[in-house]
């Protein structure tokens, strides 16, 4: 056993407690997270504990572990930490992901957790400096992932409202009408016209379907009794997949085929950068662009660029999908149809216009994919070290005691 380290049940060098319940009608205002199950589902004005904290699902969602660092409210499907005995936060945060929460669970139709039961399980628990170091080795990592995240959400807002001043709201158009300063360089903004048609559009500009300026690509599964069509070397994407994707890019999914797989099924690749929606079922309408070739099935659809400008059709999508989920939930199943995505029409740039929108945000959208894959590559470097770390198999470089 390392040293300093103690055999110790979980209760003596923690204490959970459950969570709050507030129904959704006392929620007000505010800035304060309310922690879930499954994560921050909410805000509200007020806090119930002092951050920070650690939270993990009691019914509902079990085994996520969730670190908040500010004042939180835990709600009842959760329990959290109420007393850290003198442990370090980071380090619990850690500590209970390689807790195995299902063997706690009371198996119930609906599992929840016992907090009597996990008090009392048996652990090997590490002294408060070596805590601190490895807290510190492994919030590193995602400390950097969480960067990596603010920076995309930055990125991608920027890329929208250039979309949206340009294509939706007409901005350089609108502020010649009004003889306002120019905003643009004088090359960009001489390629918008100086006043609206008829139709409050840019003079001369055109609306055009979706489908004139995007190809319309869908997928198909493999047998699934054929083991030779799976776990080959080609990601394969699913709704689920697509829905989960919490980043702009999908670069890695659950499932992947075979070369086998690929030609013996309806399924094809679909190219990087395509923009991919999710057809049918609860989470119709969430899209994500493909980071790679991928295969795909049969619930979403795919949408590449006719005339080179990926980015730009992204962005447009991305103003034109509630159109598209309000047309599907007036069907029985919720479905976005080939017939629903042909009726969609928006304005068009000419090309000169949509080349240069393309061109400047191309590197904001290299960045927010170089981003995805890196902190993927963060992630599998901490799941890897964390059991090692928390094992003890694995050691930090010896922490210094603190002297007093």
């Amino acid at each position: 056993m390392s040293k300093g380290w103690k055999h110790c049940q979980l209760g003596d060098v923690i204490e959970l407690k459950r969570g709050y319940d507030l129904p959704q009608k006392e929620r007000q205002p505010g800035s304060i997270p309310l922690v879930s199950s499954s994560g921050v589902s909410d805000t509200h004005s007020v806090a119930k504990v002092k951050g920070p904290g650690v939270v993990t699902g009691r019914y509902g969602t079990i085994g996520t572990v969730y670190y908040v660092e500010d004042d939180f409210w835990p709600l009842n499907t959760t329990l959290y930490v109420r007393d850290f005995k003198g442990n370090d936060p980071r380090f619990v945060s850690y500590f209970l992901r390689g807790i195995d929460f299902h063997a706690y669970s009371d198996k119930a139709a609906v599992p929840g957790l016992n907090r009597n039961d996990l008090h009392q399980a048996n652990i090997l628990f590490p002294p408060f400096p070596e805590q601190r170091a490895i807290a510190a080795t492994l919030g590193a990592l995602d400390d950097k992932i969480e960067l990596n995240r603010k920076m995309n959400a930055t990125l991608e807002a920027m890329a929208r409202a250039l979309f949206r001043d340009w294509f939706v709201d007409f901005g350089p158009t609108r502020a010649k009408m009004e003889g306002a300063a120019p905003y643009l360089s004088p090359d960009l903004w001489s390629l918008f016209p100086d006043r609206l048609d008829a139709e409050g559009k840019p003079e001369g500009w055109e609306e055009s379907g979706l489908l004139d300026l995007a190809t319309l690509l869908s997928g198909g599964t493999p047998k699934t009794d054929k083991a030779e069509y799976w776990n080959g070397g080609i990601p394969w994407a699913s709704a689920k997949d697509v829905s989960q994707c919490k980043d702009a890019f999908l670069i890695e999914t659950e499932r992947s085929i075979s070369e086998s797989g690929l030609k013996n099924s309806a399924t094809k690749i679909i190219p990087k950068y395509a923009t991919v929606v999710v057809a049918r079922g609860a989470t119709t309408g969430r899209s994500c662009m493909f980071g790679s070739d991928i295969a795909m099935n049969q619930t979403c659809y795919a949408l590449t660029s006719r005339s080179g400008h990926p980015f730009w059709l992204n962005c447009a999508f991305r103003e034109l999908v509630d159109r598209l989920v309000n047309a599907a939930h007036g069907s029985v199943f919720d479905t976005i149809t080939t017939r629903t995505i042909e009726a969609v029409s928006l304005v068009q740039g000419p090309k000169e216009v949509c080349d240069q929108f393309e061109h400047m945000v191309t590197p904001m959208f290299q960045r927010l994919l170089a981003n995805v894959q890196e902190s993927r590559t963060l992630a599998q470097t901490r799941d890897l070290l964390l059991p090692r770390l928390m094992s003890g198999e694995l050691r930090v470089a010896q922490a210094t005691e603190n002297p007093e």
